[in-house]
């Protein structure tokens, strides 16, 4: 299997839902890790499992371009949680740029994860979102553009 499309953890809802983690979208450093199409998201993976550098978010996995795009990815700015209609909570954030000489090749996804956590794992994952297919640059700038649905949004 491989990236093929975009979810948030079900563990990481229960885990804010439950109380078990303090996850705050506001004012926690959440980061953007970039990855190839060698690993297979999976949404009901444990806590554990979705956290930066375990399971399948290693950083043996991860892609990165030294001094544009950094391994443990880059910090999401601008961030926003709204309810932009009727049903809907959604969480948004500046489109993530890296440096302007970066290379990178075959980035196919990425996973955004709380850098400030360290309960009930540190560096709990919070979504993973699938680019569309192989994404490539050479010594220029690699972004990120997010959805107009944000990068998450929860149907309730």
């Amino acid at each position: 299997m491989a990236f093929t499309e975009s979810r948030i953890f079900r563990q990481t809802i229960a885990d804010v839902l439950g109380n078990t983690t303090a996850m705050d979208l506001d004012s926690d450093t959440l980061k953007v890790a970039l990855y190839g199409n060698s690993i297979t998201p999976d949404r009901d993976a444990t806590a554990a499992n979705t956290a930066y550098n375990a399971g399948q978010w290693l950083a043996a996995n991860e892609l990165s371009s030294s001094g544009q795009w950094a391994v443990g990815g880059v910090a999401l700015s601008s961030k926003s949680l709204s309810t932009p209609s009727t049903g809907v909570v959604m969480f948004d954030a500046a489109d993530t740029s890296s440096g302007s000489s970066a290379t990178l090749t075959n980035v196919y996804g990425v996973m955004v994860y709380d850098d400030t956590l360290t309960t009930p794992v540190a560096d709990q994952g919070v979504c993973y979102n699938y680019l569309g297919g192989a994404n490539n640059v050479t010594s220029g700038t690699f972004t990120v553009i997010w959805n107009a649905n944000g990068v998450f949004r929860i149907t309730v």
